[in-house]
């Protein structure tokens, strides 16, 4: 298993798994798969080509099989935080570990940019495997945002978190 930061030519393998991710978990994912499958190849290039965003990619089996990405603020007040988004492993290689070592790796990547301070994400409240990654890596609770994602008839909370780096 490798983790390395994806561009174009990972566009294609990208957009598979997070739509599988959108796909088995919309409850995790305030974008839908309908939305998301609707863009074009160029959209999913862009997203890991952008000068804001950093998306890490983790390989089991030469396969990519766990994606989390960073989104830096452009906003000069706001340069001192990083959004961690899109945390996915498929679940052929979950309990081994990688989830852990992409939110190191995404930790590890934000502290090499000067001046960020602190690093902050969401997670559907009652995700508790997520939960649970998210506090080992050193993440606290600061916040609840209820009803943040409607699937269906049905309202999901989400649990803001955070951590200094």
């Amino acid at each position: 298993m490798w983790i390395e930061r994806l561009d174009a030519s990972h566009a294609l393998a990208y957009r598979e798994l997070m739509l599988e991710a959108y796909d088995l978990h919309p409850q995790a994912f305030t974008s839908s798969v309908r939305e998301r499958a609707a863009m074009p190849l160029s959209w999913w290039e862009a997203r890991l080509t952008g000068k804001m965003e950093v998306v890490l990619g983790a390989f089991a089996e030469g396969r990519l099989a766990g994606i989390v990405g960073l989104a830096f603020e452009y906003r000069e007040k706001a340069r001192h935080k990083v959004t961690l988004f899109g945390m996915y492993v498929t679940s052929k290689v979950r309990q081994g570990g990688i989830g852990r070592q992409l939110v190191e790796t995404a930790l590890a990547e934000a502290q090499r940019h000067q001046g960020l301070r602190l690093i902050k994400l969401t997670v559907t409240a009652g995700n508790v495997a997520a939960i649970n990654l998210y506090l080992r890596c050193g993440f606290v609770q600061f916040g609840l945002e209820p009803m943040a994602v409607r699937v269906g008839e049905d309202y999901f909370d989400k649990i803001h978190m955070w951590r200094e780096l």
